[in-house]
């Protein structure tokens, strides 16, 4: 790893965990606020990924989609009342300008595991996958430009209206 980039592993842990933190409390707009203007969100299983096929089960290339998803989040909560837990595994750092990507811009990976806890006070396991993030860097610090989730299975229960 490079200096320049052994600088910003702090910086890169607390984006992730705030990424987790604010989707636990519901706090969708901050959410929104870690995303660069121009971004990108796809959900997608690992096997397209990994035989190239481009079907995801989300996907959404511009915030005005991801604003649309929060809205409609709002609305389905009402009917799938649960709570989720974000664990977010440590980061690892795959790139920076220097390895070919725009300037100002980190590429990252790290594994998560997202549990829902209905009001029976049953927790089961949601999704687990690995986000493979590209971060803008700049004035505002660093904001998510495009995050990649690849689940680890086509088999997600129920509603897929929680942002992973």
């Amino acid at each position: 790893m490079t200096p320049d980039l052994a600088g910003n592993r702090a910086v890169i842990h607390d984006l992730l965990a705030e990424y987790g933190a604010l989707l636990d409390g519901e706090q969708y707009d901050e959410w929104l606020d870690l995303f660069a203007a121009e971004c990108r969100y796809n959900v997608m299983p690992r096997e397209n990924y990994d035989r190239g096929l481009p079907a995801a089960l989300i996907f959404c290339d511009s915030r005005a989609m991801l604003e649309d998803r929060i809205r409609a989040l709002r609305e389905a909560n009402k009917f799938n009342i649960h709570t989720d837990r974000h664990l977010i595994g440590l980061p690892r750092i795959l790139g920076s300008y220097a390895d070919g990507l725009e300037p100002g811009d980190l590429a990252i990976e790290a594994p998560f595991a997202v549990y829902q806890t209905d009001q029976e006070g049953e927790t089961r396991l949601f999704a687990t996958g690995l986000y493979r993030d590209r971060l803008a860097v700049g004035q505002m610090g660093l904001r998510i430009r495009d995050k990649l989730i690849l689940l680890d299975t086509f088999a997600v229960p129920s509603l897929l209206a929680t942002p992973l």
